[in-house]
C-alpha cells in the first residue's frame, strides 16, 4: 500500500538550517540520502522531494471568474510543508517506522497518510 509521508518545517528550523556550515548541511542531507537509498534497495521508494517555502505557495479557489491563485497558507501558521516521501510498503507500521527516521519526527513534524487506491478501470463514473 502507498503512504504519503509529509515533512513539516517552520521558520525557526529553516533559520537554524541556514546557519549551519556547508559541512553540517551536507552531513544533515546525508540522513535523507541514506534513507532514500535504503528505500530504493528495498523496493519501497516511489518518490521524494523537498518543496519550495510558503512564500512561493499559492492557494487556488474557483469563483465566478474562474480559478484564482492567492498567497498561501490561508490560516496563520508557523508550520509549512517542507517535503515528502511517497512509499509503497507492506504496512502502516512500516510507513511509521520510515517516518520516525526523519529528523523532523523528533518535534512532531511528520505525518503519515495512507493513499486510497483508485482503479480507473472499475470507475463507471468516467465516460
Amino acid at each position: 500500500m502507498k503512504y504519503l509521508i509529509l515533512i513539516k518545517s517552520n521558520p525557526e528550523w529553516s533559520a537554524e538550517w541556514a546557519a549551519f556550515t556547508p559541512e553540517q548541511q551536507a552531513e544533515g542531507m546525508q540522513l535523507y540520502t541514506k534513507l532514500t537509498e535504503e528505500l530504493q534497495e528495498a523496493g519501497e521508494f516511489v518518490d521524494a522531494e523537498q518543496l519550495v517555502g510558503p512564500e512561493a505557495t499559492k492557494t487556488v479557489t474557483v469563483g465566478d471568474h474562474g480559478a484564482v491563485a492567492s498567497d498561501a497558507p490561508l490560516a496563520e501558521t508557523k508550520e509549512f510543508l517542507g517535503g515528502y516521501y511517497l512509499v509503497d510498503v507492506a504496512s502502516f507500521e512500516r510507513a511509521v517506522e520510515i517516518a520516525g527516521r526523519l529528523p523532523e519526527a523528533s518535534w512532531g513534524g511528520v505525518q503519515v497518510h495512507p493513499i486510497l487506491a483508485y482503479d480507473a478501470a472499475a470507475d463507471t463514473s468516467v465516460a
